[in-house]
């Protein structure tokens, strides 16, 4: 390249990172203990068990179940009801004043085999709470959420162009070099690009999936209007079906299960809810593959009479949200793949706080040699990305 595309890429580089570094940093701080936070629960004495019985223990029905959590809160609707992929002898049920989106929810854990309610979780507090919203939205609801998801567009322009950058930039020096020999600025500055280049790949899977993950809230609606709509036609003008005229919720599963065999349940949601339709109780379907088990299957079943009405396929946008939201905390490979993730997200700490000391310590000119057109070097770096959008996973 010649000087004035350097030119040019550098102040790509420096306004790209300097306007999304704090946030990433911040992003990156409490998106490290969210890695963990199965892990941090159990610590915490804040995840519920199912007690331990033999595995072939009859099971309650799922009616049963529903009643005990609605007796605890007579006051509120069931939206969703979920099980861990982990522990099948649990029952998370959520419970709000309305069907619509809110956050003010209840959850009930219940006893799959005993139908006794083990605990009423408050997921509205303490520290994961905190770590969750500032990750997710910085609790600002929406807002938060497309602020972050553009912030995270930065990081990806800031990622593109450092790669651009580091070729001209290392001509003259062997890959890895770090000179500690010299001033602590240039010394940071070869830090700065050695780790921002070698986690290259990760930074921009991250940081792609984060930003995805920030849409979720819009692209659940586009896929209500876009896929939903024409199957809800003959149900035009029809209100929400009452709880006094719904079937069974039990044997609506069965029927669900029976349409998708080989897969497991993840989560119903009731008529009237975000993901469901005022007409139907919809069960999502899981593979039980590693993989497999982040793609959900809706099975829409008419809330009255417990028959199957479709089971579409999800289409793109929504597989590219599933797959994004546990490849973004690496959820796939259990605990190997957390640690590897959260060594990773320390080396971008690094990266973030290399960029702004660079920054703040600009006045000290760095030699022209150790630039490729006698200027300063471009400051800032790549950046993680934010958490995985909760839209798809019930809160439990």
């Amino acid at each position: 390249m010649n000087s004035r595309k350097i030119k040019t890429w550098a102040w790509v580089h420096k306004w790209s990172s300097l306007v999304c570094t704090v946030f990433m940093l911040l992003l990156c701080i409490t998106g490290l203990p969210l890695i963990f936070h199965h892990e941090i629960g159990h610590l915490l004495g804040t995840e519920v068990e199912s007690p331990r019985m033999p595995a072939n223990t009859p099971r309650v029905s799922l009616d049963r179940v529903l009643e005990t959590a609605r007796a605890k809160h007579p006051d509120r609707v069931v939206q969703f009801v979920s099980q861990p992929e982990d522990d099948d002898g649990l029952w998370f049920v959520t419970l709000t004043p309305t069907p619509a989106p809110t956050d003010d929810f209840k959850s009930v854990a219940v006893d799959a085999r005993t139908g006794a309610v083990l605990a009423q979780p408050k997921l509205d507090e303490g520290f994961m709470y905190v770590m969750f919203k500032l990750h997710v939205d910085l609790f600002a609801g929406l807002a938060g959420k497309l602020f972050l998801g553009f912030m995270g567009l930065l990081l990806l322009v800031a990622i593109v162009s450092g790669v651009v950058l580091y070729a001209p930039f290392m001509r003259k020096l062997d890959f890895g070099t770090v000179r500690r020999e010299k001033r602590p600025r240039l010394k940071w500055l070869d830090l700065h690009n050695l780790l921002g280049i070698v986690t290259l790949v990760w930074l921009f899977v991250v940081g792609s999936t984060g930003m995805i993950n920030t849409w979720a809230d819009l692209v659940i609606k586009y896929w209500q209007y876009d896929q939903l709509s024409a199957l809800l036609a003959p149900y035009k003008d029809e209100p929400t079906v009452p709880v006094a005229q719904r079937a069974s919720v039990q044997r609506s599963m069965e029927v669900a299960l029976q349409q998708t065999p080989g897969m497991k349940l993840s989560f119903v949601a009731f008529p009237g809810t975000a993901f469901s339709s005022p007409h139907h109780t919809t069960f999502f379907m899981r593979g039980s593959e590693p993989f497999t088990s982040k793609l959900l299957q809706p099975v829409l079943v008419d809330a009255k009479t417990a028959q199957v009405t479709a089971a579409p396929k999800m289409p793109w946008y929504l597989t590219a949200l599933l797959v994004s939201q546990p490849l973004h905390f690496g959820d796939y490979g259990g605990m190997p793949m957390q640690i590897i993730w959260a060594l990773l997200d320390i080396a971008t700490i690094i990266v973030l706080g290399s960029g702004l000391y660079l920054w703040l310590k600009r006045g000290n000119s760095v030699p022209a040699a150790a630039s490729p057109v006698g200027q300063r070097p471009p400051h800032g770096g790549p950046h993680q990305q934010p958490d995985p959008a909760p839209a798809m996973k019930v809160q439990a």
